[in-house]
């Protein structure tokens, strides 16, 4: 019982964890809202998209975990990143240059 515990315990300091960080981003972005995507062994993938068209991801180890860190977060979180909630994304100079030399096999400045 106490390896349960302890793993509990670890999951939920890792949920807090995450819940803060996605305080941090949506305050700083006027707000956001958050998709979650399993990405297998790894874990699953938080996308933000704050209400200024800024984004960025958080890795979860599980999608439990994630999940949970969204809910206590308080951000409203999307089945799928599409529609609406994808139109919101603001890239930038940066991001399409980035994607297009990856098309066409440029580097990866990563």
């Amino acid at each position: 019982m106490a390896d349960t515990q302890q793993v509990d315990a670890r999951a939920e300091r890792r949920v807090a964890k995450l819940a803060k960080q996605i305080d941090t981003f949506a305050k700083s972005h006027g707000g956001a809202e958050a998709q979650v995507a399993y990405i297998g062994q790894r874990g699953a993938r938080i996308v933000l998209v704050g209400e200024d068209g800024g984004w960025g991801d958080l890795v979860a180890p599980s999608y439990e975990i994630a999940e949970k860190a969204v809910a206590k977060a308080g951000v409203t979180a999307h089945e799928a990143f599409d529609g609406e909630f994808a139109a919101k994304v603001k890239t930038g100079p940066y991001e399409w240059s980035r994607m297009a030399g990856i098309q066409v096999g440029g580097p990866s400045n990563g």
